[in-house]
């Protein structure tokens, strides 16, 4: 299937390891353009390596997104290389583990703005580019914990269902101008992230497999679809939504 995504520009963030960088390149396999984020520089240095390899142009930014003022960076960074963005694929590294009696206010703030805020950030930074273009593609990467809250992490369940309700909203406000808004929602995947929560000893998603999911919905054929919020979990979620 041709996804139509040949020399459309992708911004991906926290795209050095794990699921953001399998987002990234699956989107370059597809003949995008890249333009990818992340923290640690040598990470980020090789990840770059990996998407040229493909054949794509990847400019990559050493920006930690959930600073305040890196989304409008970044943005502007892939306008000024590319001219204009097309697709946004949010993802950020998850908050600690801990119960709803244990994490204090200062943690809960912390959630929000690196799990809520940075992507709300982003594609009010982005979308003005999207409708100057009359088509954009934005995917959020969250967790299945929009779906099924988990009793042990509850900074992620109470940051990504805040983004979910958000998004919900911002899809059909963006619908009308040819903009789709979704969420990926991953289950436990073969990631650091997924290990380091203890995600170990049970059947974990290949993140390629999840990249290309997201590339999919990214993509011209994904037209239809929005304010969807797709689980990516081998069918481990229980929740009927």
């Amino acid at each position: 299937m041709d996804l139509g995504l040949v020399n459309k520009t992708a911004l991906v963030t926290a795209a050095s390891r794990g699921l953001g960088l399998a987002c990234a390149l699956a989107l370059a396999a597809e003949g995008a353009k890249l333009a990818i984020c992340a923290r640690g520089e040598d990470d980020l240095r090789k990840a770059q390596a990996q998407i040229a390899d493909l054949g794509a142009q990847v400019l990559a930014l050493p920006v930690d997104v959930t600073e305040p003022s890196a989304p409008a960076e970044l943005v502007a960074a892939t306008v000024e290389r590319y001219g204009g963005v097309d697709i946004v694929v949010a993802n950020a590294g998850g908050p600690p583990a801990g119960g709803s009696l244990e994490v204090d206010d200062d943690a809960i703030l912390t959630a929000v703005n690196a799990n809520l805020l940075t992507s709300v950030r982003l594609v009010r930074q982005a979308v003005p580019h999207m409708r100057a273009a009359g088509w954009g593609r934005i995917c959020l990467i969250t967790s299945t914990t929009v779906k099924e809250p988990a009793r042990s992490l509850a900074l992620s369940n109470t940051a990504r269902t805040g983004l979910w309700a958000w998004a919900k909203t911002a899809a059909a406000d963006l619908a009308p101008e040819g903009i789709t808004l979704n969420l990926a929602c991953p289950g436990g995947h073969n990631t650091d992230r997924n290990r380091q929560l203890g995600g170990t000893g049970r059947r974990l998603g290949d993140p390629a497999d999840f990249g290309k999911v997201v590339a999919f919905l990214c993509s011209d054929a994904a037209r239809f679809v929005s304010g969807a919020a797709l689980a990516i979990d081998g069918a481990a979620t229980a929740g009927l939504l």
